[in-house]
């Protein structure tokens, strides 16, 4: 059965994703790209195809329409309003709900079959709201989450304790945006609790700079993709090769009734929450993000 994958919303998200997906050996069959400006798209296609004679990808990328959902295997939404320089993330909650209700409609009238991927802001909002729109099974509507802030924040740790991120353990928990917090009771590094790497105060100033990353980027460029495309091409990855791997996706909690970013397991059936033990002030920083959320989505109309 081949792996196609549908990318809805071809702005910098959408296409830094198609790039990075381009660049390594996924199990990516085909890449049907949609987007308002089709005229671009089909730029975006021909660049793309030129790439394919260095790529170790042999996938076929093609401008697409809502019928290519049909037989697709993800649905990757990129569209949306992008954040502006002093936005947050929610100050953008009215203007993709209404983007995102045509959207999910949409694919679901062309018998779409598979699982969800987003990646637009306010994110874990969003996630809630395909979900509801689209009334899928809950394991099979997912959302990027604090995958990026968690890699933002083994990236720091490695600077700091001079490690390959990838050797350290570690989630960047709830809201994908102010109120995300990191429990560092689950951080380690071989094994070893961060607390012998790094101070409280250290750890006070990475969680900052962790939070306020896309801030600091957007105010010098404009916009933030690179990481996010990169992070989209890790969760495809587990998901179509069943690789069964945790990460702190956007996912709906049972107990909480709301999708926010906690560690599941991803794989081809989608997203398996798992319970992880939090410290007493974790956890009422985990119910703040909760409550957030929640607060948010009663704003939509």
């Amino acid at each position: 059965m081949k792996n196609k994958v549908v990318l809805i919303g071809c702005g910098n998200v959408g296409m830094s994703y198609a790039y990075a997906l381009l660049n390594q050996k996924t199990y990516v069959d085909e890449l049907a790209l949609i987007d308002l400006d089709e005229e671009r798209v089909m730029g975006e296609v021909m660049d793309l195809n030129h790439c394919l004679a260095y790529s170790p990808s042999k996938m076929k990328i093609y401008k697409g329409n809502y019928s290519d959902c049909h037989d697709a295997s993800l649905v990757v939404i990129a569209a949306g309003a992008n954040q502006e320089v002093g936005e947050t993330r929610m100050d953008l909650i009215h203007k993709n709900s209404r983007i995102f209700k045509t959207i999910v409609t949409s694919v679901m009238e062309n018998g779409f079959d598979g699982i969800f991927l987003v990646a637009s802001n306010p994110l874990d909002v969003m996630t809630q709201l395909v979900l509801r729109y689209s009334s899928f099974p809950k394991n099979r509507v997912i959302g990027s989450g604090t995958t990026l802030d968690t890699a933002r924040l083994k990236y720091l740790l490695s600077e700091k304790v001079e490690v390959n991120p990838k050797d350290i353990e570690c989630f960047v928990m709830g809201e994908h945006g102010d109120s995300e917090f990191i429990p560092w009771s689950l951080v380690s590094i071989a094994g070893k609790s961060i607390d012998a790497f790094v101070s409280r105060e250290e750890m006070e100033s990475l969680e900052e700079s962790v939070r306020l990353s896309a801030y600091e980027i957007i105010k010098r460029k404009g916009a933030t993709f690179y990481g996010i495309g990169m992070s989209l091409v890790y969760i495809t990855s587990a998901i179509l090769e069943d690789k069964r791997i945790i990460l702190p996706i956007s996912s709906y909690d049972e107990e909480n009734d709301v999708c926010i970013s906690t560690p599941a397991i991803l794989g081809k059936s989608g997203a398996e929450k798992i319970f992880i033990p939090l410290k007493r002030e974790e956890e009422e920083k985990l119910k703040t993000s909760i409550n957030v959320i929640k607060e948010a989505l009663e704003r939509i109309d």
